[in-house]
């Protein structure tokens, strides 16, 4: 089997093994709980939270590693709805594995804006979700355990999409007009874009190609802090496809482009590049 992580809705079938893996992960969460993971709280988990809550779950190698509900009044309203984090919990045996950033992530790719409540006397996870950008906005008394929680937020991710061209094992990379950082090719969507267009338009603005949208394929999808803008997090979707002879010709906004090698794209591109590289190393398409 693939040991690539997948996330997926929650199905009834799944109750069994998400109610021990919250079971678990909530014991080692919270230690100062009396009676975490059983009880009254288990009860509610079944019958309230995952018939009710939006739920999604990490899977790898066909086992359910990761839990997250959602609580928002308008799904599928991207950055407009935003969403609160009704309950993040990851097998204690998989925590560190990446299972609550990607759920989190996605999470932030559906709804835009995050937020959520964490217990104070949880230190690792408010260690892990500052990690992720979230910033206290508030702090109350829990009336059901009497402990104080925190309330943590995010805004929505800035999306994009980026071209993947290599040639030779070096990554096509450009540079905006009074920038000295190079970035993907590629750019914002505008309203009523898809993905694909999205890119289509922008390589034809900052390098002249003609790209056809359904000639393009997702690779993958990067989540990182956006390059210059003030710690906001990027949601950056990554295409291959296309010509694979080009003559760019760079648009207004474009000064230079060029193609970089490992060391250079890290060097000389935006943060995100690095993640980029080693996706792209790891698949065999550029030199280690």
């Amino acid at each position: 089997m693939s040991s690539e992580m997948i996330i997926r809705p929650y199905r009834p079938s799944d109750q069994e093994v998400v109610t021990d893996l919250w079971s678990r992960a909530a014991r080692e969460a919270h230690p100062f709980l009396d009676g975490e993971g059983a009880g009254e709280r288990a009860r509610l988990l079944r019958e309230v939270y995952l018939v009710q809550a939006e739920n999604w779950v990490a899977e790898r190698e066909g086992r359910v590693i990761g839990l997250l509900g959602l609580l928002t009044g308008r799904p599928g309203d991207g950055d407009l709805a935003g969403a609160e984090v009704g309950g993040l919990f990851v097998a204690p045996e998989a925590q560190g594995g990446g299972a609550g950033r990607e759920l989190l992530e996605h999470a932030a790719a559906l709804h835009g804006a995050l937020s959520l409540e964490v217990f104070e006397g949880n230190g690792r996870a408010r260690g892990f979700y500052a990690h992720l950008g979230f910033t206290e906005r508030g702090r109350r008394t829990d009336e059901e355990t009497g402990h104080p929680l925190i309330a943590l937020e995010r805004g929505a991710p800035l999306k994009s999409v980026s071209w993947l061209h290599l040639r030779e094992g070096r990554l096509l990379s450009v540079r905006t007009r009074g920038n000295d950082t190079f970035y993907l090719p590629g750019g914002k969507y505008e309203p009523g874009e898809t993905a694909r267009e999205a890119l289509s338009r922008e390589l034809g603005e900052e390098l002249g190609l003609e790209v056809p949208a359904e000639e393009l394929s997702e690779a993958f999808v990067i989540h990182a802090v956006a390059h210059g803008k003030n710690g906001r997090r990027l949601h950056m979707t990554c295409f291959t496809g296309g010509p694979q002879d080009i003559a760019p010709a760079p648009g207004r906004e474009i000064a230079e482009y060029a193609w970089f090698d490992r060391q250079e794209a890290r060097e000389r591109c935006a943060p995100a590049h690095a993640q980029v590289v080693n996706r792209l190393v790891a698949q065999g398409r550029m030199p280690g």
